[in-house]
């Protein structure tokens, strides 16, 4: 398939699962094992694409250094993002997300010594414009602890980012998603001391059907991505994936009734569109 097929897909996928996720936090038990669950679940559903992708394994001993750290980032992402899908609507969650390609680009300026690019720092700079339009509110002065959290979850995700460049493209990329789920899930489960009895509940007793439909969609929205990525490239694909955000600010609207600062919700998503666009070319 070409990466437009991926594209598309990814797409739709990426709807649904943010979605789903907010609709599975409606009935959730506990914050831990709900994203255990998840991680769990998808990491399954991963699995059974593995036979798509050629079999590679890398031997060189600081891939995995590099993945091992950047596994732990992404645990603490993983936690932090469903204490703030709980918290927060569905369509501001995925405008909240952007902020990691905003400090992915002023990181790369100050940390890697990338040259400066005037267009690139109106992007990040418009992405975080997008973000302060969705929450500054004249009347409320107080700051929402779950906005705090999502900012801490981003960070968390572009220092995995970070840590990540070009692992999965020395794995089956599959395989690679599998593990990147699995091991958050392990380590979740571990620290927060969540036994099998509570992921049971947290199954049988939530919204079954979109934590099943979530955990699904996670697995396909990365293998998805990444390999739009690898066939596409950067440049063409990251503009394109940020149509996420206007798409679920429609399909929360629709299906999850989402209607309070829609005007602004889409002005925050179409600078997210230009400031992205701005970055990657």
């Amino acid at each position: 398939m070409t990466w437009h097929i991926y594209l598309i897909l990814y797409l739709i996928f990426y709807v649904i699962y943010n979605q789903t996720y907010k609709i599975a936090t409606k009935k959730m038990k506990n914050e831990g094992s709900l994203t255990a669950s998840i991680e769990l679940i998808g990491f399954i559903a991963a699995i059974i694409f593995i036979p798509f992708f050629k079999i590679t394994i890398p031997t060189d001993y600081k891939v995995y250094i590099f993945f091992s750290l950047a596994i732990i980032f992404y645990t603490l992402y993983d936690r932090l993002n469903t204490t703030v899908r709980n918290g927060l609507e569905a369509s501001v969650i995925n405008i909240i997300n952007q902020l990691s390609v905003a400090f992915m680009t002023i990181s790369g300026f100050i940390f890697f010594k990338e040259k400066f690019i005037l267009k690139k720092f109106i992007g990040a700079l418009l992405i975080i414009l997008s973000n302060v339009i969705i929450f500054f509110k004249k009347q409320d002065t107080k700051i929402n602890k779950y906005v705090i959290i999502g900012i801490l979850a981003n960070l968390c995700f572009t220092i995995a980012l970070f840590l990540d460049v070009n692992i999965s493209k020395r794995f089956n990329l599959a395989f690679y998603v599998a593990i990147s789920l699995f091991i958050p899930g392990i380590l979740i489960i571990i620290f927060e001391r969540i036994k099998i009895k509570q992921l049971k509940e947290e199954l049988f007793k939530g919204n079954k059907l979109a934590i099943i439909i979530t955990a699904t969609s996670t697995a396909l929205v990365s293998i998805l991505q990444l390999r739009a990525y690898q066939l596409g490239g950067v440049s063409i694909i990251a503009p394109l994936c940020s149509l996420t955000v206007i798409l679920n600010v429609i399909a929360s609207y629709i299906l999850l009734k989402e209607k309070d600062n829609i005007p602004k919700k889409v002005v925050a998503a179409l600078l997210i569109i230009i400031g992205i666009i701005l970055i990657n070319n």
